[in-house]
């Protein structure tokens, strides 16, 4: 039985969690661009 801590395991969790991180905040830029082009649009009146 090893007494020592796994490092990879906790490498693994950072490279989701900055993954699913990076992922979340390209989606919440993607919504946010286009209700800005939204209003945009309705601003201009097309």
């Amino acid at each position: 039985m090893r007494e020592a801590l796994d490092q990879w395991t906790f490498v693994v969790a950072a490279y989701i969690i900055g993954v699913a991180g990076t992922a979340a905040m390209i989606g919440w830029s993607w919504i946010g661009m286009k209700a800005a082009e939204r209003r945009r649009d309705r601003s201009r009146g097309k």
